[in-house]
């Protein structure tokens, strides 16, 4: 459609169009492998200075920094040399998605050979022409030498940290153009997987307000079950009054109410084992009928939000005239997938993709939750209907009730102990989905999808442990609510059950924590960490409690995606007067291969730690009214700097090739908290987030 046929939105009223057939099966992202030669796209050279185009997503995990260093270091240049940018769906060549902690993994290499490629041919006076990459092993690689004492480097390059002390323009939200309208698209107060729609608003009251611009109905602006009225607006101050003055009423699917109590039904998993045996089995072992377990142990882990700092944010601009790359649409957005917004965008709008530019800014905080196109959609809708740069910014309740959370899950694991060990273990989870999320697969596509498991649930649940005989299975059902990918997957929900688990057994056995995991590894980097951490920690010293305070230690440890590995040592507090829960130190000793930039993996792990925290003690997505309940961080409890004990973070100097660092941590850390919680209170909590009250209530009938 034209950007003429719009021209009538530019005043306040009204706008119905009609979208044009669009197929049943959703975009599906592509994940294509990164070579050398697309590398070679990344880094330019031009007047004796270099630029260099990440090829994923900044969302504060330092990969801009760890990518410069390690051009600068291959193209044997000091960093400042090297001009860092923000990729564009222009400027490079098709990249996987910036998720699952393998962006160092899957770009480092590539991004090595092309710079020694650039390096040899610019030494051999080659400065115009196209390049083929050179296949040059990574021995020979000179960013990719193992150093001595590298885990111990401070970093070398500012990356993007100078501009962000300075308050430089970084985020979608800071984008601005002449003539910048601002929108809002208003959903019914329900979960997108019910069907909604506006049935009625005050259309008079709303152009009252000298800043409305237009009012958008059009079936673009729907996102699963809900269809959303668009409005736009002068200034973004205005879009809350005119919201106010729209008073929209909504019409939402009969019958389709729900509460707390229907998601914990549907996943309850003593429910579904009486079904009989659950869909999806990671270890087939027939365990015998008459085993005698020694634990059979229950957890449920609650719905959990992304919460990032910065609510997501686009801005959508349409070019009358195509630039002199024939590119119709532009959009500015924090997207851990720019090339699958671009697809997107070209479904909805039936363009070819090249036409449209995807520009990435920096992510306040992405975790898995900036994966799929949403607001991107509602900016570039809005912008073609009022024929002006329009910016869609979020607010703090939308990201809540808009966004998909992390699922729910419901454990029973059950273990027989004999011998000193381990010999039977049987772990059923039901959840729901992550990889398949409901946010952006309808029903029938999932049904089928789920023929096959959806790993991302399963993620983390196989133990890391030498057990003979193990049963290990799970199901994802769908939810009334949308869940998806958060960070580290079902990766720390599940290694915290293992975890707890396995410091139960050992109780049973009368064991060391850090002993009986050692016993039950063959795996050599696994019980490298376990021991780092431990010593770090000097576990043998075990904090004494007394007649005001209980006090604890625990200790957890895991591999993440088969390639990192993580341990972590808590140490907790509990006021016997109040419950009150304090963890006062944490040790985290982290192995990820080779570390290119070792203050970023600190960062990260740190980070990683404090979401551990805050999945034991404090988060915990409350439901309510066919919906998240959440409005506001008051609604949703955080970690708060207060609650943050010292965290020592110890990387493994390694030679192995390096991997995932942005979530690796989520496997140990919540694990040690929990057991630290057990061995102080002597109780085993199964039920989170653990709260004061939890505690009291539990210390009271143990007596």
């Amino acid at each position: 459609m034209k950007r003429r046929h719009f021209l009538a939105a530019a005043g306040a009223g009204v706008l119905t169009v009609t979208l044009a057939g669009c197929s049943l099966v959703p975009v599906i992202p592509k994940r294509p492998t990164s070579t050398a030669d697309d590398a070679l796209g990344w880094i330019r050279h031009e007047n004796g200075r270099y630029t260099l185009w990440l090829p994923s997503a900044e969302m504060g995990q330092q990969i801009s920094t760890a990518m410069l260093c390690l051009a600068a270091a291959e193209l044997g240049v000091p960093p400042a040399q090297v001009q860092l940018q923000l990729p564009s769906t222009r400027h490079i060549a098709r990249v996987r998605a910036t998720v699952g902690s393998a962006s160092v993994q899957d770009f480092a290499l590539p991004l090595a050979r092309a710079c020694a490629t650039l390096r040899e041919a610019l030494a051999q006076g080659q400065t115009t022409g196209t390049l083929a990459a050179r296949d040059i092993a990574p021995g020979a690689l000179r960013s990719l030498q193992p150093r001595a004492g590298a885990a111990k480097e401070a970093a070398v390059a500012p990356g993007q940290l100078h501009a962000l002390v300075t308050g430089q323009p970084l985020f979608a939200g800071d984008t601005r153009l002449p003539g910048l309208l601002y929108g809002r698209v208003l959903r019914a107060p329900v979960s997108a997987e019910i069907n909604s729609r506006p049935k009625a608003w005050d259309e008079t009251a709303a152009r009252a307000d000298p800043a409305c611009v237009a009012m958008v109905q059009h079936p673009r602006l729907a996102q699963m079950g809900s269809l959303g009225l668009g409005i736009v607006a002068r200034t973004p101050s205005a879009l809350d009054r005119i919201e106010a003055a729209l008073a929209v009423q909504w019409q939402v699917e009969d019958g389709s109410a729900f509460e707390q109590a229907a998601i914990d039904a549907r996943i309850d998993i003593d429910t579904q084992l009486r079904r009989g045996p659950l869909q999806h089995r990671l270890r087939k072992d027939d365990l015998p009928a008459d085993t005698a377990w020694t634990l059979d142990l229950r957890m449920d882990i609650p719905l959990a939000a992304h919460a990032p700092i910065e609510p997501r944010s686009a801005t959508a601009q349409w070019l009358a005239d195509a630039d002199q790359e024939g590119i119709a649409l532009k959009v500015w957005t924090g997207t851990q997938d720019l090339f699958y917004m671009r697809d997107v965008l070209a479904r909805q709008f039936n363009l070819n993709a090249e036409r449209i530019e995807v520009q990435a800014c920096r992510i306040g905080g992405g975790f898995g939750g900036r994966t799929l196109c949403t607001v991107e959609l509602e900016a570039a809708v809005l912008a073609q209907a009022v024929g002006a740069p329009v910016k869609v910014q979020w607010s703090r309740a939308q990201e809540f009730a808009q966004g998909f959370q992390r699922p729910p899950s419901s454990h029973r694991v059950r273990a027989r102990v004999h011998g000193g060990r381990i010999t039977h273990w049987w772990h059923s989870l039901a959840s729901s989905h992550i990889l398949f999320t409901p946010a952006a697969m309808p029903l029938w596509m999932q049904t089928l999808a789920d023929l096959a498991g959806d790993s991302g649930v399963a993620r983390g649940a196989q133990m890391p442990y030498d057990v003979p005989q193990q049963r290990i299975e799970f199901t994802a059902q769908r939810l009334p609510v949308h869940t998806g990918p958060w960070r580290g997957l079902g990766a720390g929900p599940n290694t915290l059950v293992v975890e707890s688990a396995m410091d139960e057994c050992a109780r049973h056995a009368g064991a060391d924590p850090l002993a009986w995991r050692l016993q039950h590894t063959t795996d050599e980097r696994l019980a490298q960490v376990l021991r780092r951490a431990a010593a770090e920690a000097r576990w043998p010293e075990r904090p004494a409690s007394d007649a005001t305070t209980l006090r604890g230690r625990g200790i957890a440890g895991g591999i993440y995606k088969g390639v990192s590995y993580a341990a972590a040592v808590a140490d907790v507090e509990v006021q016997r007067a109040t419950g009150q829960v304090r963890v006062v130190a944490l040790w985290c000793a982290h192995d990820c291969g080779l570390v290119l930039q070792p203050d970023g993996v600190r960062a990260q792990t740190e980070g990683n730690l404090v979401w551990c925290l805050g999945m034991v003690l404090h988060e915990r997505l409350p439901v309510a009214r066919s919906g998240v309940a959440a409005a506001s961080f008051a609604d949703y409890p955080l970690p708060r700097m207060g609650d943050v004990p010292p965290l020592h973070v110890h990387l493994i100097d390694s030679s192995a090739p390096p991997t995932g660092a942005g979530e690796t941590a989520m496997v140990a850390g919540a694990g040690a908290i929990a057991n630290a919680l057990r061995d102080a209170t002597g109780v085993r909590f199964t039920r989170l987030p653990v709260r004061s009250a939890d505690v009291l209530q539990a210390l009271a009938a143990r007596g």
